[in-house]
């Protein structure tokens, strides 16, 4: 598989004066990129538009994995598929869930330039269980697990409690493993923010190690702070709370659209990806994979990238553009990289183990299509030791006309080491899997 490097930025690697000596960077070479990333000028005037037109997969299609490499279909004719998780006993559970919008409403920044009523209408608002006894990649059985949701998307299991994050708080059910549907009355345990630019709806829930914490993504309710800082507080940021809702503090602040997170496996941090903003023309700004540092800030909306000035916040906190992280790794402007599991199981090549699969959803606010796949960052000793890489392709059928079969949103690593794409737009499950010739 052919390898690239940070297509819509522009990368300096020290020491590289040709195409040639830049192809052939060695590994620790490109792990510094982030330190020797040169980006382009924000141009506020160039900001570009190309949105995408959904076509759906022809019967018989799937999107293009590397060789060795099979692409099925887990589960279809579902309506906005966007994160999963797994139980211990092997269940699957699939949230379906999209943005919701009137169909007279007029969004500028809609994903499709249509409104969400004209593109996928009502919010399916829901979480389906698939069951697969035999193993054999292919349920047997689906349910409805939970209804009556309010834009669901992330899901967790504690002991004897099933967590959901709608856009607007954190419910705790009452659940026993091997259930397929929730009977039982469930709780509030945390209210959220909702509502603002292009939604950032999403709300995504991850454990730690021993389950005494959790971690609550919260995008922002704007692209950089237009609409006052005062309407932003608990947002951009992850949260972290007790198991029942209590002690909420910020644990990273200033990024802008934090949705995938995943366990660094050699290390135990916590990594995240990031939807960056828009509207500073093609190239600005990178979307990043980056670990989360207890206490750090990450930018939004003051400064991106380290201590990246925003033209539209200037001179407003330059202590706090000066103390901007510099994110792990760059994965291409307006990419809306999404989904995040790192690759522990031992199914896949040797060159996965460790490493970080990403579902970039793809661009619309830059004048070609960007992301519209499965992108991979390998990563050696806990670090990335590599550029994102593609890996499930094919889900642009013309880049030109801004044709699309369909959008890949969460990945996740199944127990017997094959990993499901959630397709939104298109209403499928894809699996992966992998087997030795």
């Amino acid at each position: 598989m052919k390898k690239y490097l940070l297509p819509s930025v522009m990368v300096l690697l020290a020491g590289c004066k040709d195409q040639k000596k830049q192809d052939t960077t060695s590994k620790s070479e490109v792990a510094t990129q982030t330190d020797t990333l040169k980006l382009p000028a924000p141009d506020e005037k160039g900001a570009k538009n190309k949105f995408s037109n959904v076509i759906g997969w022809p019967a018989g299609k799937a999107p293009t994995a590397p060789e060795g490499f099979t692409v099925t279909r887990f589960a279809e004719n579902i309506k906005s598929p966007r994160n999963m998780i797994q139980a211990p006993n092997g269940d699957v559970f699939v949230v379906l869930s999209n943005s919701e919008r009137s169909a007279t409403e007029k969004v500028k920044n809609d994903i499709s330039g249509k409104s969400g009523a004209e593109v996928n209408g009502k919010s399916a608002n829901r979480i389906l269980v698939y069951r697969d006894a035999d193993k054999d990649g292919i349920p047997e059985t689906s349910s409805v697990f939970l209804d009556n949701l309010n834009q669901p998307y992330g899901m967790l299991i504690i002991k004897d409690k099933f967590y959901v994050a709608n856009t607007d708080g954190l419910w705790m059910y009452p659940y026993q493993q091997g259930e397929l549907k929730i009977s039982q009355p469930g709780k509030k345990i945390l209210n959220l923010p909702a509502g603002g630019y292009n939604n950032h709806w999403t709300r995504n829930l991850i454990a730690n190690k021993d389950q005494s914490k959790i971690y609550v993504s919260v995008g922002s309710g704007s692209n950089v702070g237009e609409n006052g800082m005062e309407n932003e507080v608990r947002r951009a940021n992850i949260l972290e709370i007790n198991p029942d809702g209590s002690g909420e503090v910020i644990f990273a602040s200033g990024l802008r659209n934090p949705v995938g997170m995943s366990w660094n496996p050699a290390t135990g941090a916590l990594w995240t990806v990031v939807n960056e903003r828009d509207e500073l023309g093609d190239e600005l700004v990178p979307d990043y994979l980056t670990s989360v540092k207890k206490g750090a800030f990450y930018g939004w909306p003051y400064a991106y990238f380290g201590n990246h000035e925003d033209p539209r916040r200037k001179g407003e906190r330059p202590d706090l553009v000066a103390k901007t992280i510099v994110p792990d790794v760059p994965l291409g402007a307006h990419t809306a990289s999404l989904g995040l599991a790192f690759y522990t199981g031992t199914q896949f090549p040797q060159k996965y183990k460790n490493g970080a699969f990403i579902g970039q959803h793809g661009s619309w606010n830059r004048s070609s299509l960007a992301g519209y796949q499965v992108a991979f960052v390998p990563f050696a000793n806990g670090k990335a030791s590599g550029s994102y890489e593609p890996f499930l392709t094919g889900f642009i059928a013309d880049k030109e006309k801004g044709d699309v079969y369909g959008r890949p949103v969460g990945v996740l690593q199944l127990a017997d080491g094959s990993l499901l794409v959630a397709d939104d737009v298109s209403g499928i499950v894809w699996r992966v899997s992998y087997s030795k010739k």
